[in-house]
């Protein structure tokens, strides 16, 4: 029997974790049933479950990708730009639709509050995101760009909380396209600022 290559079966893990996003966005987590999840990516539930051990398996790497993802633009450019392109895929609906990702995302707060098991498996991928957002404040603090009245974990805590904020006002269905003089504040806030002398 033929071996089958390492790009294959990258490619077949990404074909479900994208069928299993609009899946699990559309339905919930509860109604994203076996049948739905073969519909939306097009494979049978042997392939699926070739690849992930069950459908939490599943969610819980489709969250996890979604949250390294941020990590990297996070790592790169900062958690407002983030929340910037959030905005602009709301705005103007270019590439990965962002309702899938609101939907995941909305998914995992809901069973963080109401499933014990899932918040300890949760727990362990989420730091991603939070080490990333420190050490990216961190950086920006010792190239003297970031304020230093405030502590780097405060600061990392006030961020992701306006990030909650977004994807809550953005689930709702509120108009986004006013908010970036928003943002702009937000970045405002962190940021160092120089006195001037008279």
């Amino acid at each position: 029997m033929p071996r089958v290559s390492q790009d294959h079966l990258d490619a077949r893990r990404r074909q479900i974790l994208d069928g299993a996003r609009t899946c699990f966005a559309r339905y919930g987590y509860e109604g994203a049933t076996v049948r739905r999840l073969e519909e939306a990516t097009a494979l049978s539930r042997g392939a699926i479950f070739h690849h992930f051990r069950d459908k939490e398996s599943l969610f819980l790497a489709l969250a996890e990708d979604d949250a390294l993802r941020m990590a990297q633009v996070v790592a790169e450019q900062g958690l407002v730009q983030v929340m910037r392109e959030l905005l602009k895929h709301e705005s103007h609906e270019g590439g990965e639709h962002p309702a899938d990702w609101l939907g995941t995302r909305l998914e995992v707060s809901r069973r963080l509050r109401t499933d014990p098991d899932f918040r300890s498996r949760w727990a362990e991928r989420s730091e991603a995101l939070t080490a990333a957002t420190r050490a990216r404040l961190q950086r920006q603090r010792e190239a003297g760009n970031l304020r230093d009245d405030v502590d780097v974990h405060v600061l990392t805590a006030f961020l992701e909380l306006v990030l909650e904020g977004l994807v809550s006002h953005l689930a709702m269905g509120l108009p986004a396209d006013d908010l970036d003089p928003v943002l702009d504040l937000v970045e405002e806030t962190v940021r160092r600022h120089r006195r001037s002398t008279p």
